[in-house]
């Protein structure tokens, strides 16, 4: 009997036959006009960021707690002086045990954090088992380092990474620089954005490592509120128009999840309501 070889429809042999665990080295490979940066598009581009006005998403806070890790930010973003968008979500679940906190030229970022989400989703379905968080931790080292051409003509995304590492059995922080550098927080708390500087002064006075969960949200809310003040490109809660900010809290129990919104709206209420009493003298605690 002659041995015939399985029939494979046309043009579909790339994908069924054995490749990379890496989703973004197979479209690299297949498809390069996906993905987000293309190699030949930075030099074929002779506009600055600045020049297209894109709009910029801007502070994310994260701080580990008692239990694990909350990451925040803010909704606005801006071109310019202008407000851009009021309600812009810059938190993102990546998997059930990580998130990552936007901020930069949002289009860019968007795209980023969905090919990096489809990446950690397409090695968990191959492998059987996820990345471990220092795997996820350099695969999106990998992606800020790809995004190097256009961050040299102004279109910089800068994310914070942050998940739960049950091998170090609690909640991590990871930030990066435009280059693709990887840097594991110790301090235990960090922000990035345009208010980041506002928003590490006051986590530098009211973080507590043993806090528990509901404490270390309403330390993150009031941080985001401090930078907010001070920081033109921060949005504050808008509790005219119902919009406060985005909240993900990642427990090893819980694993990723997105805070409620009347949850965040009774603390930020709070948070409002103290710093109407005292606005100079507000703090983050009960």
């Amino acid at each position: 009997m002659e041995f015939r070889p399985p029939v494979t429809a046309p043009g579909l042999g790339a994908y069924l036959a054995p490749g990379p665990m890496s989703f973004t080295d197979f479209v690299s490979s297949h498809a390069p006009h996906l993905l987000p940066t293309p190699a030949a598009a930075p030099a074929a581009s002779g506009a600055a960021a600045g020049g297209l006005d894109v709009p910029h998403g801007t502070t994310i806070v994260a701080l580990t707690f008692r239990d694990g890790v909350v990451i925040a930010g803010d909704r606005r973003a801006t071109s310019g002086n202008v407000i851009a968008q009021r309600d812009i979500e810059k938190i993102f679940i990546t998997d059930s045990y990580s998130a990552v906190g936007i901020a930069g030229s949002a289009g860019v970022a968007l795209q980023m954090i969905r090919l990096y989400s489809a990446d950690l989703e397409h090695y968990e379905k191959l492998e059987g088992v996820s990345l471990s968080f220092d795997g996820k931790a350099n695969k999106l080292a990998q992606s800020v380092a790809a995004n190097l051409g256009a961050a040299m003509q102004g279109f910089v995304v800068v994310p914070l990474f942050v998940g739960y590492d049950p091998e170090a059995g609690g909640g991590r922080i990871v930030n990066y620089d435009a280059t693709g550098g990887r840097y594991d927080e110790h301090l235990g708390y960090n922000a990035v954005g345009s208010g980041s500087v506002f928003a590490k002064s006051a986590l530098k006075k009211t973080y507590d490592p043993n806090a528990d969960q509901a404490a270390a949200i309403r330390t993150a809310l009031a941080a985001l509120y401090d930078a907010a003040d001070d920081d033109t490109a921060t949005g504050l809660p808008d509790l005219t128009r119902g919009l406060y900010p985005t909240v993900v809290s990642i427990t090893g129990a819980e694993g990723a999840a997105k805070r409620p919104t009347s949850e965040i709206e009774a603390i930020v209420r709070d948070i409002v309501a103290e710093r109407t009493q005292s606005p100079s003298t507000g703090t983050a605690e009960a």
